[in-house]
């Protein structure tokens, strides 16, 4: 055996022991990066895990004031349960704007034209740094003078343009996180460049971005309650209007935390199962 052949051994060797070390260590280190809780896994079975003990936290204490304290915890609830159909409505429609907004962001962010890339850019660094409220306040009030907007529809536009921009850098990063060379095949195989972003890319991403949007419908959830503004009767409108009746501020508001607390820690849950199905799968 030649010094070149030995070399070449030794740094294939090498390579295979870092490999093995780096899978070791990415099995105890895992970093998890969510707007939620900390999701159990499937194999963990610490009883005192953090979502665990959030939910049981949440669900016993508001089990407790509901049956135990009826007055006026029980009145409270049934009025503010019944801001969560105007929440959902407002937030899945939400939802389906920013995802197509951002679909087509991402797409911007990435094309070789300068002038998509420009506009696309623009339009991320323009509605990210004006706050929600302003942007809801905006389209319902001074919009509104111009277009026939009622307040569910002008909360699906802020909201969806809002989170658009995020979600545009969400698909950006999936579209970057596809290996160059699926692209590289698909034009080698006849297609051209939309239609491989259309038939190879995109599906691809989807399955890479899932749990970031299950993430961001979480996010934008809780900042529904903003809708309140624009007299959308949510959750926290509901809440608002009992306090203005009853001054019971501190009781109400304890409520309203805790139905939001138990709905955002089940929509986590489901998060996390989703993720780990793709991982499962991948």
């Amino acid at each position: 055996m030649n010094s070149k052949e030995y070399n070449y051994g030794k740094i294939t060797t090498t390579k295979i022991k870092a490999k093995k070390k780096a899978e070791e260590v990415k099995k105890y280190q895992t970093i998890q990066m969510t707007d939620g809780v900390l999701i159990p896994k499937k194999n963990d079975g610490s009883v005192l895990n953090s979502w665990r003990i959030t939910f049981i936290f949440s669900i016993s204490l508001l089990f407790f004031l509901v049956v135990f304290i009826p007055d006026p915890y029980r009145k409270i609830f049934s009025i503010v349960i019944t801001g969560t159909p105007v929440t959902f409505q407002a937030t899945i429609g939400a939802i389906i704007g920013a995802v197509i907004i951002g679909t087509f962001t991402g797409l911007g962010a990435v094309s070789k034209h300068k002038w998509i890339n420009m506009v696309s850019g623009v339009y991320v660094e323009l509605i990210r740094g004006i706050p929600l409220l302003v942007q809801l306040i905006f389209i319902y009030y001074a919009l509104g003078r111009f277009f026939s907007l009622n307040g569910m529809l002008s909360a699906i536009i802020a909201l969806s343009i809002c989170f658009g921009a995020y979600m545009g850098e969400i698909v950006r990063a999936g579209i970057q996180a596809i290996p160059k060379g699926q692209m590289e095949a698909a034009i080698a195989l006849g297609l051209n460049r939309a239609q491989a972003f259309r038939y190879v890319i995109l599906p691809q991403t989807l399955k890479v971005i899932l749990p970031a949007i299950g993430n961001e419908f979480i996010s934008m959830l809780k900042d529904s309650s903003l809708v309140s503004a624009i007299a959308l009767s949510d959750i926290l409108k509901r809440g608002k209007e009992y306090i203005s009746r009853t001054f019971l501020s501190l009781e109400t508001m304890l409520i309203v935390a805790l139905v939001y607390l138990v709905i955002t820690l089940v929509l986590s849950w489901l998060v996390g199962k989703l993720e780990e199905r793709l991982n499962k799968n991948a």
